[in-house]
């Protein structure tokens, strides 16, 4: 297994040109966030490259899923299958299924913009019941951009749905779609949509957020065995 920082996090550097800010019109925000996740996904080819890897699976959690989805486009013949968490066929707030609720996205970005200790408690900690302690919540918030552009990233995921049923559909691998029971912040509405879609998925539902899972985690080993063989 293998995982790399996206573009800004941690010690891997924003490309020129790509860090969105509050005052920047939604067009140009969201033509940000799209480059962004292309730059995010040509990181993790290099990463593929690095290790000298033919067949690999791609696992990847809630905001990500776009970005892995890209990766994923661009080596399609050498993808053997494709593992969500917080699966979902869009990032929509709106309408009569939301994928996301967003109050809660809302309330999110709240605390981000007005108080760092209480997204940490309350804003990770407390959303995900306890499943990520606040000193594991406050280690990942140290990796984030600076404040400022933390704020504009968040804000500018709440601006576009991000649909993927096509690029799916597309893609013809197999999948692994993952819920978090009881979560917050994704509807079940939004699970339910996806699994819909899709049902010759694989599914899984946890009771803690697919990245601090152990079932889910057992899951994607399972997943991983199955599919590699058949391709």
């Amino acid at each position: 297994m293998a995982s790399y920082d996206s573009p800004g996090v941690g010690s891997e550097p924003m490309p020129p040109g790509l860090e969105p800010m509050p005052d920047m019109p939604e067009s140009a925000r969201r033509a940000a966030l799209s480059e962004w996740r292309r730059s995010a996904s040509e990181r993790g080819l290099e990463e593929v490259d690095r290790l000298g890897w033919e067949r690999f699976f791609v696992a990847v959690d809630g905001e990500g899923i776009p970005t892995a989805l890209k990766l994923a486009k661009a080596r399609t013949e050498a993808v053997q299958g494709i593992a969500m968490g917080h699966a979902a066929l869009s990032r929509s707030t709106e309408g009569e299924r939301p994928a996301i609720n967003k109050e809660v996205w809302a309330a999110m970005a709240t605390l981000l913009r007005t108080d760092r200790e209480a997204f940490i408690r309350y804003g990770i900690a407390q959303v995900t019941a306890g499943s990520m302690s606040a000193e594991v919540a406050g280690r990942i918030v140290d990796r984030f951009p600076t404040s400022e552009l933390a704020v504009a990233l968040w804000e500018t995921l709440g601006i576009d749905p991000e649909p993927i049923a096509d690029d799916l559909v597309a893609l013809g691998l197999p999948l692994l779609l993952g819920q978090h029971v009881g979560c917050l912040g994704s509807t079940e509405e939004g699970y339910e949509d996806i699994v819909a879609a899709f049902p010759e998925a694989q599914t899984v539902t946890v009771p803690n957020p697919s990245a601090a899972s152990d079932e889910f985690g057992d899951a994607l080993r399972a997943f991983c065995e199955g599919p590699a063989r058949e391709r």
